[in-house]
């Protein structure tokens, strides 16, 4: 196990952690947390997008003009797709990005991903912020006060109301429960900060 300061909430060192061993790898796999991250991304993807194909087009149910001796292009309808306005051609439709993982590789990679935090001396062991009220500029103050930079990932137990609210004017910030973290989140973060029980959870 490795030993790391942990920080109070005025970033000064109160006491020691030991981190697990899922901060400490022996190999980092970057084709293995590649497969894991990309398939992330693509289940976000509502897959909601759509395009008329010659059949849905509106209107167009007149022959433009006559087959033949008018010295132009023979016609069936001003919806197709070679005309302005008309429909598109292979064009996209309501479908699923979905792709399934096995649970064991989406773990790993997570432990992969904490590993490499951990080796670059990006992740912070520190209590969270007191919020009486949800003041945006409390969590401001807290982030530089551990010397953390505003695009940081906060790992907690259990999610705060308050916290939420205080946080989400910060565009790079975010907040993750430990038991819902991915390796998307923490390679996405500049700094990875764990509270005291969030370490004993991972």
């Amino acid at each position: 196990m490795t030993e790391i300061d942990i920080l109070n909430r005025g970033g000064v060192v109160s006491g020691k952690a030991d981190l697990p061993e899922i901060f400490n790898q022996p190999k980092v796999n970057p084709h293995l947390v590649h497969e894991v991250v990309t398939a992330y991304l693509a289940n976000q993807r509502r897959g909601t997008h759509s395009t008329l194909s010659r059949g849905e087009v509106r209107g167009g149910g007149k022959k433009p003009w006559k087959q033949k001796h008018t010295g132009r292009a023979r016609s069936g309808t001003s919806r197709s797709p070679l005309w302005r306005g008309g429909s598109i051609i292979f064009g996209p439709k309501p479908r699923s990005y979905r792709q399934d993982l096995p649970r064991k590789k989406v773990q790993a990679a997570l432990a992969q991903a904490l590993t490499s935090k951990a080796r670059a001396g990006d992740v912070v062991v520190a209590e969270g912020p007191e919020l009486e009220t949800a003041k945006t500029k409390k969590v401001a103050e807290w982030l530089k006060k551990i010397s953390c930079p505003p695009n940081s990932l906060f790992v907690v137990v259990h999610g705060d109301p308050k916290l939420t609210l205080a946080s989400r004017n910060l565009p790079d910030f975010q907040v993750a429960e430990s038991r819902s973290l991915h390796a998307f989140h923490v390679l996405n973060a500049g700094k990875v900060i764990l509270t005291p029980e969030a370490v004993k959870t991972l």
